[in-house]
């Protein structure tokens, strides 16, 4: 694997050392607030291919995932298109020198939309754990030694869905979380035929890969609309800590301790339309949990910290009659006290109040190219990342782009994995190559 260091090797050291304190990590796919937003600043407010990047590390194949950063590490996923397989990396962060590089699993994608390497990696700074959609989950210690590893196909069935499974998992608390929300039976040859087919949210000790529990999800979905690949999102509310999912045509809140449902609101699909597949994860802020309908349906802001079935009193507010505002793929950004909601459809990025719907302000994405990546909000600022790796910066406060700037490399398409941003560098990963962006 080439690496690119652009740092003067003479200093490396002394900027290792002044790493800012404070500054925080990457931990997840939506970042240390499980909202797409950091509080990290001092950005550099332009760069290039070469300008302000730090190191560029090239990656043996594409990937939807986004990288992981803890501390001096930063965790990839990645599929290898030379041998067909799916891999696991480690980067030093100061100089991008490649720590260590672990095979996973044969494999690589069963359609042609995307790969088994969407899921992000997850750490807590001790342990690291890499999932794939094939069901092959494996943890490692920071140091590359691997702790456990099993498939969660084998353990409980092939997963029904006509596309890739391709949720992230997430630690919180302690636990690590994975959930699946499948068709009730089977899709293209997939999905177990020796039993009913549940949807469900897992709950694994990390330390061990042990089941801690497996609690079932039902909905009133049919056909595709059972297919969701959203990632569990954590939350606190007036003391309350929950795990938000979203998928199957509802929303719904559950205890993390026990994976009990302690509400559910639904739904954005009351004629049950059967290809109804949802991608965006939940995201919450200023009291309100927001449920992205798809296809370029409603989004819904739920009142948080209701208790079993809501009725549609709990919706504080809708867009369902400004279909500008609607994201099939991006999940929304909670920054600076609002949202931000990126249509891959319409071709916008709004900003909207969580207290009433009220839009702030709304542009066009610029470009030709989709974006399905999602937004991040740092520094005063919404980074944007389309499918040809253009970076599209965004000044939060009125909605003006600030730059474009080309990072992906002649015939780049479908780049989805969102921008990091930690120890005060920007983490932008293109089909090939990873860059690292940073002031001098």
């Amino acid at each position: 694997m080439k690496i690119t260091n652009c740092l003067p090797s003479g200093i490396a050291l002394g900027v290792a050392l002044a790493l800012n304190a404070t500054a925080e990590n990457w931990a997840n796919w939506r970042g240390p607030w499980f909202n797409g937003s950091t509080s990290e600043t001092n950005l550099p407010p332009a760069w290039t291919k070469t300008e302000n990047v730090r190191w560029v590390a090239e990656l043996p194949g594409p990937s939807g995932a986004t990288p992981v950063i803890w501390n001096h590490t930063v965790f990839v996923s990645s599929t290898e298109i030379a041998t067909q397989s799916l891999q696991a990396f480690a980067f030093d962060l100061v100089s991008g020198r490649s720590e260590w590089t672990r095979k996973i699993a044969d494999g690589y994608r069963k359609d042609e939309m995307s790969n088994y390497a969407s899921p992000s990696p997850v750490t807590d700074g001790k342990t690291v754990i890499f999932f794939y959609g094939t069901g092959d989950l494996a943890a490692f210690d920071v140091a590359g030694q691997e702790l456990w590893s099993r498939n969660l196909q084998k353990d409980f069935g092939d997963f029904a869905y006509q596309w890739t499974y391709s949720s992230s998992p997430m630690l919180y608390g302690g636990r690590l979380y994975i959930q699946v929300l499948q068709r009730n039976e089977p899709v293209n040859g997939r999905g177990r035929a020796d039993g009913p087919i549940d949807s469900f949210l897992l709950a694994l000790d990390p330390a061990t890969g042990r089941t801690l529990w497996k609690q079932v999800r039902p909905s009133d979905a049919v056909a595709e609309s059972h297919e969701a690949y959203s990632t569990p999102i954590p939350f606190e509310f007036r003391g309350r800590r929950e795990l938000l999912i979203v998928g199957g045509d509802c929303l719904t809140g559950h205890d993390p301790d026990t994976g009990r449902e302690l509400w559910r609101w639904g739904t954005w699909n009351p004629r049950h339309i059967g290809h109804w597949r949802l991608v965006p994860s939940p995201v919450a802020g200023g009291g309100v949990v927001l449920a992205c309908g798809p296809k370029g349906s409603a989004v819904f802001a739920i009142k948080a910290g209701g208790s079993g079935a809501l009725t549609n009193s709990a919706i504080a507010w809708s867009t369902e009659q400004d279909r500008q505002t609607t994201t099939d793929v991006p999940t929304p950004l909670f920054y600076l006290g609002d949202f931000f909601v990126l249509s891959d459809l319409k071709k916008c990025l709004t900003r909207i109040a969580p207290a009433n719907g009220q839009v702030k302000w709304s542009i066009s994405t610029p470009g030709m190219a989709k974006y399905e990546a999602s937004p991040i909000g740092a520094d005063g600022k919404i980074y944007l990342l389309n499918f040809r790796g253009d970076v599209a910066v965004v000044s939060a406060t009125d909605g003006k782009i600030l730059q474009q700037i080309p990072m992906g490399d002649e015939g780049d398409d479908r780049i989805r994995s969102s921008i990091a941003i930690a120890q005060g560098r920007l983490f932008i990963r293109t089909n090939r190559k990873l860059y690292c962006v940073g002031r001098p």
